[in-house]
């Protein structure tokens, strides 16, 4: 079987090459695995097709920047040197010539100038970026590594530190994008908002935290914060950072936010642990917004009460009881959002627990344990909504997704079982690209810096002819 190839080279609208034979395979049908190519076989045409397309389209390229812009004379060459271009479909070698400054330049120019390096720059293609960026998000840097090298001819520039160099280039440049950081991003008033057309529906965005090993302190971790926007007739997205690292993060949940059609008029429910920082997180993003504390984490922080009250059954049957019935009198109190006669139950409780006088080795973190949960609740209070209305009503009142979002975000990436160690900066630079590699956006910005990418699966008149 003979394979040819016509190069077809994007210029001035004419496309020149001959047929030029690429490479030859000889095989017997006597078995299954004996019909089409082989990975080898594929690895090797795609390589030398890529070479020879490389070539041609340089040349080209070389042909045309060989004369200077602003007089059109032809400039010298001084020399030439060989590049690395790394493609999708190998690594491939080119001739890089380098030019003399043009006499009607400013002698403050260059003297020498490289065309070439103003065509690939960084010397990777961008869907090679892509793949890799990608990839590296979604599995290990030497996961992904494998994977490219089984399945594309790019074994001499696949390994683990190089994606991983790569992704964090990736990374750095949309962080550099964003704008700047703002203490506040509520602009104008009720009267220019009352001019605004009427939202599709209410955006519901889930925040927790998570933590990850620390590479610097081994025995220590850093929190990381994740969240996911959902609104009611949009794709939801992810939003991640480190915390205490990011020094934008309100602007990185706003642009989040805007992306999915954000109006200053529109509801909006933050659902968050209550935790500090993740509530500093949410204020003053949008004039309709509300912060609510989760039923979810409510209702872990009661069942770690109920089996120490549970325990202390054991020791005093009549005490665990009244405790086991205060408990559900706070939870059905909390549910109703009756705060005024919550907050006196939970006194009460709280009360009761101190004055226990048992054998009970865990009565000391009970009190505590209580204690905390008085805290939580008088801390969160302006957080504290009716639970079972709006639950009857249809809408959010738990941060479930945001908890599975750490697990798809966080945990399956830079815990369980590959048990990583990570620094800041590491981790939230790979957090950048694993959200958009979730939530399906990665591609568009690829297609933002390399707007040919958006054509790339476009099957031209040439090719179309040729398969025919």
């Amino acid at each position: 079987m003979r394979v040819k190839i016509l190069p077809q080279i994007s210029g001035d609208g004419d496309s020149a090459g001959a047929a030029a034979e690429i490479t030859a395979f000889e095989k017997q049908t006597e078995r299954p695995e004996d019909l089409g190519l082989s990975i080898a076989e594929a690895k090797a045409l795609l390589a030398a097709v890529q070479q020879r397309t490389v070539d041609a389209q340089v040349a080209h390229w070389m042909e045309r920047h060989r004369c200077c812009d602003a007089c059109g004379r032809t400039r010298r060459c001084k020399g030439t040197h060989r590049v690395v271009f790394r493609t999708l479909y190998g690594d491939v070698t080119i001739t890089s010539p380098r030019l003399h400054r043009c006499p009607c330049q400013n002698t403050e120019s260059p003297a020498t100038v490289s065309p070439l390096g103003a065509l690939i720059p960084d010397h990777v293609a961008p869907e090679r970026l892509y793949l890799e960026a990608r990839w590296a998000s979604l599995v290990p840097y030497a996961a992904a590594a494998d994977l490219l090298v089984d399945i594309l001819p790019v074994a001499a520039g696949a390994n683990a530190t190089t994606l991983r160099e790569h992704m964090l280039h990736v990374a750095e440049r949309a962080v550099v994008e964003l704008a700047e950081e703002r203490p506040c991003f509520i602009d104008g008033g009720p009267a220019d908002w009352a001019k605004l057309p009427i939202p599709e529906g209410r955006i519901a965005v889930g925040l927790d935290g998570g933590y990850v090993r620390n590479w610097n302190d081994r025995t220590a971790n850093f929190e990381v914060i994740v969240g996911q926007s959902v609104p009611e007739d949009r794709a939801a997205r992810y939003v991640g950072l480190v915390h205490g690292y990011d020094r934008k993060p309100k602007r990185r949940l706003f642009d989040v936010l805007t992306s999915q059609g954000l109006q200053a008029n529109q509801d909006v429910t933050f659902l968050t642990d209550g935790g500090e920082e993740i509530r500093a997180l949410t204020e003053r993003i949008t004039p309709a917004s509300e912060h609510v504390l989760d039923w979810f984490h409510i209702t872990m922080r009661l069942t770690v009460l109920e089996q120490y009250t549970r325990g202390v059954a054991h020791h005093d049957e009549a005490a665990g009881q009244r405790l086991l019935k205060s408990l559900e009198s706070i939870k059905w109190l909390l549910w109703h959002g009756n705060q005024c006669r919550s907050r006196e139950e939970i006194a009460f409780f709280e009360s009761d627990v101190d004055g226990l006088a048992l054998d009970y080795q865990h009565l000391g973190k009970f009190a505590r344990a209580a204690q905390e949960f008085a805290v939580y609740i008088r801390n969160n209070a302006a957080s504290l909504i009716n639970y079972g209305e709006r639950y009857r009503a249809g809408e959010r009142i738990s941060s479930c997704l945001a908890e599975s979002t750490v697990n798809a975000v966080i945990s399956k990436r830079f815990a369980k079982r590959q048990q990583m160690q990570w620094t800041k900066r590491g981790a939230h630079l790979l957090l950048q690209i694993r959200t958009r590699t979730l939530d399906g956006t990665l591609r568009s910005m690829f297609e933002r810096w390399y707007p040919g990418l958006a054509n790339d699966n476009t099957v031209t008149a040439t090719v179309q002819s040729a398969a025919a």
